[in-house]
């Protein structure tokens, strides 16, 4: 099994150093010790702020992700560190979704992986935008299209 500091990860075990504005660079990804086995990952942050993009009011919410991971894993304080990156940032809440499931699947290309956002209402209304993606050719491209048909 390879020693974790051989991964060549950064900012495990160091000061935290909060970005400003959107950083997909701090994201940091090491080896999967059971690339064989499907499994999920779930991380969930409660206390995701991003702002809006039209009034720059700030938005919360809680963000999940779930994933079976390949070859590659994110690293969870790199990941908590991208997340708040969102903070200065102005997106509408759907395009936070897409640019989280996009950026980590450029990071660790999983076998499968969905986004959902649980934004607290502005004007009455909550928005629960929902991603996901399964690789191409694959069972998990077809879970994929399952769980979006059966999504709710």
């Amino acid at each position: 099994m390879k020693e974790r500091k051989e991964e060549g990860l950064q900012v495990l075990g160091r000061k935290t150093e909060y970005s400003q504005n959107y950083a997909p660079e701090v994201l940091e990804s090491f080896e999967n010790q059971h690339p064989d086995n499907d499994y999920w990952v779930r991380f969930n942050c409660p206390e995701f702020t991003t702002l809006c993009p039209i009034t720059g009011q700030p938005d919360f919410g809680e963000i999940r992700i779930s994933y079976i991971p390949d070859e590659r894993l994110v690293e969870s304080k790199s990941l908590k560190l991208y997340l708040f990156s969102f903070r200065n940032h102005g997106d509408f809440h759907e395009d936070c979704v897409n640019i989280i499931m996009k950026d980590l699947i450029k990071l660790m290309n999983p076998k499968y992986i969905e986004v959902t956002g649980f934004f607290v209402p502005r004007g009455g209304i909550s928005i629960y935008p929902y991603a996901n993606y399964g690789r191409k050719g694959t069972k998990f491209e077809e879970m994929a299209e399952e769980r979006m048909r059966r999504h709710e």
